[in-house]
């Protein structure tokens, strides 16, 4: 029966071999993960790197204590060697020995240093110690959460590292090529608001380029606790406000470019709807002349005269075209665009409100030539009452001025001693109640 010690009862001999199996295997993990954190490409970076702000704090800990980590690996190849250079001294180890064994693999005899103020204040809080005793289970587990904290910080720094200033230095040539665009259709600071978001931009990817390779923990984003060291992803918002900002931007000098490339045809095509504008304007105003000598009694509004204003901004536009200043025209020419149109359907507007008299003398001329041509099918081409009729409503559209509302009178007379000429007599108990033709 094994003699029970401070740790409890003795390890059996197989007990001890499969303790010593499962810690040599845990040292080679602890070892390969402490050398690939050594050789990590995030840690030498940090160790090069002129650090500020969150990242420095952070490395200045994370350095103290990968350091320890070393310190307390060393510490526990050495009990494990302790331990094996026991177990190897003979196949049957005595009972004394294996109570010594059990004190080595579970009992609490590793004296370690706290380490660094910054390290063990960090990572142990109120417990630190100068000096402390831990067990290999607790000295594993211990470094397992170190080594987990310093990679977390070494990885996000380079995940951080790796994704954007590279993708800002992209960002940054497109930028150059998008301002020597700009600069060749005259859009420069201070001319043009374009050129100026290009500077502001500009300066935006110095400072976030700067500011990324200081302090790469300040745009990491962590995953929740619990998850693998180094979750999260890096933090893009400034970066993706920037490029966001470049292509408004671009999309503003492709239009001026557009400017460029068809301006002439664009004024050309100005210039002909400003002059059918002024065309149609003019037939107005004599439109407007004639139905005041024609038409009496009739209301007809006032015609405005040219659009000066417009081509007068025609005019500035050819000279922006000519001196190249392509970001002054292109705003000026969608305005003179969008104003000339609307020139042009206020003119046509005013030249239907003028020439509405005459459009009304010329309907009822049609509807009065119309029912005289019923009348002819109908046989009362030499019906007196008839003639008469037609001849007062003649007189009347064909005089100058034309009274339109007496005009309509008579060819509504007209047409309704055409429509009862044509009705067959109405059958009457009353002698001579159909006799009479009405009156006039």
């Amino acid at each position: 029966m094994a003699v029970a010690g401070p740790t409890g009862p003795a390890l059996s001999r197989e007990e001890v071999d499969r303790a010593l199996a499962r810690l040599g295997a845990e040292h080679e993990a602890v070892e390969s993960s402490l050398l690939a954190l050594q050789d990590h490409a995030g840690r030498r970076l940090l160790e090069g790197a002129e650090l500020a702000g969150v990242t420095k704090d952070r490395w200045e800990v994370t350095e103290a204590l990968v350091t320890q980590l070393w310190v307390y690996f060393d510490a526990y190849t050495d009990a494990l060697e302790a331990a094996r250079e026991l177990r190897a001294r003979r196949r049957w180890p005595t009972q004394g020995e294996l109570s010594e064994l059990t004190d080595l693999l579970r009992g609490t005899g590793i004296t370690l240093p706290a380490g660094p103020p910054a390290a063990t204040a960090v990572l142990l809080g109120a417990s630190a110690k100068l000096s402390e005793r831990l067990s290999l289970h607790e000295l594993v587990d211990r470094m397992n959460s170190w080594y987990a904290r310093a990679l977390d910080v070494v990885v996000a720094a380079d995940a951080v590292w790796s994704a954007l200033p590279a993708r800002i230095d992209l960002l940054a040539a497109e930028l150059q090529r998008s301002r020597a665009l700009a600069h060749s259709v005259g859009v420069r600071p201070g001319d043009h608001p374009a050129g100026d978001d290009l500077e502001r931009i500009a300066d935006e990817l110095a400072a976030l380029r700067s500011e990324v390779i200081s302090d790469p923990l300040a745009f990491w984003t962590g995953a929740p606790a619990g998850t693998a060291p180094g979750g999260g992803r890096p933090d893009t918002g400034r970066y993706d406000r920037a490029a966001l900002a470049l292509e408004d931007v671009r999309r503003e000098i492709e239009a001026v470019l557009d400017v460029r490339q068809d301006a002439e045809q664009r004024l050309m095509r100005v210039r002909d709807v400003l002059s059918r504008a002024d065309r149609t304007l003019g037939e107005a105003r004599q439109a407007r002349v004639e139905v005041l000598s024609k038409i009496a009694a009739s209301e007809v509004p006032a015609v405005s005269g040219p659009p000066t204003v417009l081509y007068e901004q025609l005019a500035v536009a050819s000279e922006h075209r000519r001196a190249a200043r392509w970001h002054r025209l292109s705003p000026l020419l969608e305005s003179l665009e969008q104003r000339a149109e609307e020139e042009l359907l206020r003119a046509r507007e005013s030249l239907t409100a003028v020439t509405a008299p005459l459009a009304v003398r010329a309907e009822l001329r049609g509807r009065l030539d119309a029912y005289r041509a019923k009348a002819a099918r109908l046989g009362l081409a030499e019906d007196h009452f008839i003639i008469e009729r037609y001849d007062v409503a003649r007189r009347m559209l064909w005089s100058a001025p034309c009274d339109l509302v007496a005009a309509e009178g008579a060819v509504l007379r007209f047409q309704r001693a055409v429509a009862e000429a044509a009705a067959p007599p109405a059958r009457s108990a009353v002698p001579g109640a159909a006799e009479g033709r009405g009156e006039s």
